[in-house]
């Protein structure tokens, strides 16, 4: 068996080092998500039909799309039919369709978390005093917050590992510095195993910062 346990070792703190542009990208593409998220999740709740209809198509599109296909009609495809995107850098492109495409996901997430909020506590507030705004800010969001948390966890794990698509577009990032070592040593067995224990060691540190926070929201729901 031609396998090199010592080699695989020495290669995890080299891959390590491109761990800031991997949490960069994913942590970028997953604001940009959360914000078209809250937007397509307003247009999906608003009486026009109009803005309910193109919210649609929008989660429709991105859902069905590749990945890949997306970030290469992002990089490549837009500055031929608007070359003021020809300035646009290669992250720039990986965020940006990595955050359009979990945005169709969140959305949909984000609409199921306030649909689980009970209608009467809406009426409550207003019953209260409070305005409608107030009662989305104090009641109603916290709650959908809560709710919404755990898929949206999911997203953001998601996006971790869809950065390794981003070399496909020339971004030097854990997957792409593995991929450079195998080749360099044709040892891809070894390389691609220390890149897979590098974004799992990620997942598992990131799930259990995400574990602490529910357990935190869930406080005040405890009897």
């Amino acid at each position: 068996m031609n396998f090199d346990v010592g080699y695989m070792f020495s290669l995890i703190p080299e891959i390590m080092e491109y761990i800031p542009i991997t949490l960069l990208m994913a942590v970028l593409a997953m604001v940009l998500a959360i914000v078209i998220g809250l937007v397509l999740t307003a247009m999906r709740n608003s009486r026009l039909k109009v803005l309910n209809y193109l919210a649609a198509v929008y989660i429709s599109f991105f859902r069905a799309i590749p990945m890949l296909v997306q970030l290469f009609l992002i990089y490549y495809g837009l500055p031929q039919l608007f070359p003021v995107f020809t300035k646009m850098d290669a992250i720039t492109a990986a965020v940006i369709g990595f955050g359009f495409k979990q945005a169709a996901f969140a959305a949909e997430i984000f609409r199921a978390a306030f649909v689980s909020v009970d209608k009467g506590q809406m009426e409550a507030c207003l019953a209260g005093g409070m305005t409608k705004i107030q009662a989305y800010r104090r009641v109603i969001i916290p709650q959908a917050f809560r709710n919404a948390l755990p898929a949206t966890g999911n997203i953001f794990i998601t996006l971790i590992k869809e950065t390794s698509l981003a070399f496909t577009l020339g971004v030097v990032e854990l997957f792409a510095e593995a991929k450079m070592q195998a080749s360099n040593t044709l040892r891809f067995f070894e390389a691609y195993l220390a890149v897979a224990l590098v974004y799992w060691a990620l997942v598992i540190v990131y799930s259990f910062i995400q574990s602490k926070l529910e357990k935190l929201l869930d406080k005040p729901y405890r009897t």
